[in-house]
């Protein structure tokens, strides 16, 4: 069964219909049945030329990743073949208020001049002029194609010096981070080193504090005891019984790991630790004992042992607390 052909489609021996005016005005060869062919081979010629030019443009761009400069040098005098006249063009970009010019460039009456924006602002102009009157056309002695031409390419350089811009302030960026993570790095190793000597000279103060108070307090509290009422020596063991939390590592590791403790539950802790028991505890700060039970219970619940079967003593003593 043969299918019934569309009439959408034209049969043989009819023409495609013109386009309409506005598809018109994209196209730029002119129609063999409305042009001679004389003319035909002509346009084919000029579009031949431009479509080379936009390549050309395209791999000079290539050509010159980094370098704007040389980009504008080299299409300077590249344009000009891209003309209907190249024998007769020269060429000028302005950019930024560089100047490049192609050879033998020389400022005439007849000029063809297209802007160059990036970022929507003008910053430049692509001047395409010719040396000798040449026969009019559609512009002057140039065509509307090259008018089409000539904006698309100073469209290209915008395009493309943005690109290039882009490229260059990410490079510097990056030169920039880089530079100021390696400032960083060495400023974190110096910091390293100067807590680590802090920590050591920490360290060497606590050992010769602690040196002094076995070698020079103790032992004249120790004398001075056996020269005391009995009444009187409770104070020399409440005083050496403070300068051992003083010089205790204990101490500092208990105020280090649990920083919501507060002076008086870290000392609580060290008796506790040393196996005293809650009434001695009491007599000593000068408190009930209902008080030193309210603070080992705060003590459970912030070492977070509260209804758990763990005796407090022990626990103290033990290294578990440093774990938690």
């Amino acid at each position: 069964m043969v299918k019934k052909q569309n009439s959408s489609y034209p049969t043989e021996g009819q023409r495609l219909p013109f386009p309409s005016k506005d598809l018109a005005l994209l196209w730029r060869i002119p129609f063999p049945t409305e042009t001679e062919p004389d003319r035909v081979e002509f346009a084919l010629r000029e579009r031949i030329k431009e479509l080379n030019c936009l390549y050309g443009v395209s791999q000079l761009a290539e050509r010159n990743l980094y370098s704007l400069d040389n980009l504008l040098q080299e299409l300077v005098n590249f344009l000009p073949y891209s003309w209907q006249y190249p024998e007769l063009a020269c060429t000028r970009i302005l950019f930024k208020g560089k100047t490049c010019t192609s050879d033998r460039f020389k400022v005439t009456n007849w000029r063809q001049s297209s802007r160059i924006y990036m970022y929507h602002e003008a910053v430049g102009e692509v001047d395409v002029f010719y040396l000798e009157e040449c026969p009019p056309a559609d512009e002057g002695p140039f065509l509307k194609e090259e008018r089409a031409l000539l904006d698309a390419v100073a469209e290209q350089i915008g395009t493309i010096a943005t690109r290039i811009s882009s490229d260059l302030e990410l490079q510097e960026t990056n030169l920039q981070l880089t530079l100021e993570r390696k400032a960083l790095q060495e400023a974190n190793t110096a910091l390293h080193t100067v807590l680590a000597r802090i920590e050591q000279e920490k360290q060497e103060i606590h050992r010769d504090i602690k040196m002094n108070v076995d070698k020079i307090l103790m032992p004249i509290l120790y004398a001075l005891a056996l020269q005391l009422t009995p009444a009187q020596v409770k104070y020399v063991e409440m005083l050496q019984t403070n300068l051992e939390e003083i010089t205790s590592s204990f101490i500092s590791q208990l105020s280090s790991s649990y920083h919501s403790m507060t002076p008086t539950e870290i000392a609580i802790c060290n008796m506790i630790r040393n196996g005293m028991r809650t009434k001695e505890i009491a007599e000593i700060r000068g408190v009930s004992e209902a008080t030193i039970n309210r603070h080992r219970e705060k003590i459970r619940r912030k070492l977070k042992i509260t209804n758990q079967d763990i005796n407090l003593a022990t626990f103290l003593q033990s290294s578990m607390w440093e774990g938690k």
